[in-house]
């Protein structure tokens, strides 16, 4: 018979110590979303004329992903489709709503990892947030409140902010004074980092991250630039002086093959923008997304000092991308390559760096994770796990994307070959194809030429075959609750 036996105390003690080492197993995800940013804007993808160190370090540490396509190239229908990995036309999510609305019980991404005993946090805009009418009124925007154990807001002055402004949409001759709302407003702020939204956005993240430390958690990090107004510290601006933007290769008579609803709703017919005004634009938008990258440089080397880059999980993405004039288009909500295709990187402890140019879309993002934390996803979710591309980058997930816009009548097929939109579920507003292997500008539409007319019939049934398997997903509800 034992005389020392162990105490209630060390019983518990020891309960507490095998309860926090499998706690530490779990691996921390760490989600940043920039808006509006495209992947043409990052020099890691193929644009060397901007200037991001620390996406492009994140970018060789990880698998980059050269196909990655949003759902919805607007920013409320995009985030939802993502957080919800159900495509727009599942949720019937067009607007500015989070989603919630049309899936009733089932689980957000970050709503699984919460319930699976992770602190689930946002900072700043990761469902739809009116940008810049949210941040300098400091609201929660359309967030879904039941994905979030704690959520924060990250109020700042946007185009009120001290500096010098000048708008350079529907301002011909330079006489309007700065505006508020969705358009091309450029400031040069005084101030340091923190005066503006990203900067308070990382500020609240490494304070999160350090708080945090010893359980898991779910952070994801919403960083509002470079959504317009084009609003960064003056300093961010030296590298870009716009009369060394270079325009994107456009021809004149761009439009003339195309329908009347493929032309994009800001053009720079429309906001009369003369090629001053286009190439602040260009610049402008190079100096917002060159402040973002600051601003992840300094969350990502918080997770370094608190010793967390071996246990997170990191991914970085956009909503959807931007025009910055190619075909004389401004902002998103086209079709075409720049609007819909986003950057995306998934960096993984003890995964080899890679570049993978399998397709892939954000709908993926949730179930992949989940796969990579150990979780199990709704059986009923959209998105497919691309895991197998982080161990081998030559593996393919998809072979085409779809994307929708302008209230779901607006729709793209893309594979390796092929861009093919139909305006309309039966493309009574018109056509576009495009061969991307010849022409990866899409600057010519073959659509009503006669030697295409099987490629696009071929597209025509795909359509059909892709509406019905996106549709025929009950979101009413299931038992298991997701």
């Amino acid at each position: 018979m034992l005389k020392n036996k162990p105490s209630l105390a060390v019983f518990v003690l020891l309960g507490f110590l095998v309860m926090t080492l499998h706690a530490q197993e779990k691996p921390n995800v760490l989600f940043i979303i920039s808006d509006d940013l495209t992947a043409t804007a990052l020099s890691s993808y193929e644009n060397k004329a901007c200037f991001t160190p620390n996406i492009d370090k994140l970018a060789s540490e990880g698998v980059q992903y050269t196909s990655a396509y949003c759902q919805y190239p607007v920013c409320g229908p995009s985030r939802a489709s993502l957080m919800f990995s159900y495509y727009p036309h599942a949720t019937k999510t067009f607007g500015y709503i989070s989603g919630r609305e049309n899936v009733g019980d089932r689980k957000s991404w970050s709503q699984l990892f919460m319930e699976k005993g992770y602190k689930s946090m946002r900072v700043s805009k990761i469902y739809h947030m009116p940008v810049p009418k949210g941040i300098y009124l400091g609201t929660n925007g359309e967030d879904d409140s039941l994905s979030w154990d704690e959520r924060y807001n990250s109020k700042a002055p946007e185009f009120q902010a001290p500096g010098d402004g000048e708008l350079v949409q529907n301002n011909p001759d330079g006489s309007k004074p700065i505006a508020d709302g969705n358009v091309m407003t450029i400031v040069k702020a005084d101030g340091d980092d923190y005066v503006l939204s990203d900067g308070k956005t990382a500020r609240k993240a490494i304070q999160l991250i350090k708080e945090n430390k010893d359980r898991p958690f779910f952070l994801a990090v919403g960083f509002v630039r470079p959504h317009v107004p084009f609003v960064a510290p003056r300093k961010y601006f030296d590298a870009f002086p716009w009369e060394r933007m270079a325009f994107p290769i456009s021809y004149n008579d761009d439009w003339a093959d195309i329908p009347k609803r493929a032309i994009n709703y800001v053009t720079s017919v429309n906001a009369k923008m003369n090629p001053i005004q286009e190439k602040k634009a260009i610049a402008g938008y190079y100096a917002s997304v060159s402040y973002m990258d600051a601003q992840v440089g300094k969350v990502l080397n918080a997770l370094k000092e608190e010793g967390l880059e071996d246990n997170t999980i990191v991914i970085f993405t956009s909503d959807h991308g931007f025009h910055l004039a190619e075909h004389r288009f401004w902002m998103k909500v086209s079709l075409k390559e720049e609007s819909v295709r986003v950057p995306l990187i998934i960096k993984v402890p003890g995964k080899k760096p890679a570049i993978c140019n399998s397709f892939v879309e954000l709908i993926d993002l949730y179930p992949t994770v989940a796969e990579l934390a150990g979780l199990t996803p709704s059986k009923h979710i959209q998105g497919k796990s691309i895991v197998k591309t982080i161990d081998d980058p030559q593996a393919e997930v998809r072979d085409m994307v779809f994307t929708v816009t302008q209230g779901g009548r607006s729709f793209l097929l893309r594979t390796r070959e092929w861009a093919f939109m139909s305006y309309n579920e039966d493309g009574s507003l018109g056509y576009e194809l495009f061969d991307m292997m010849k022409d990866p500008y899409q600057m010519t539409n073959l659509a009503n030429k006669p030697e295409h007319a099987e490629t696009l019939n071929h597209f025509k049934d795909l359509l059909v075959i892709k509406l019905k398997e996106v549709r025929n997903n009950d979101i009413s509800g299931y038992p298991d609750g997701q």
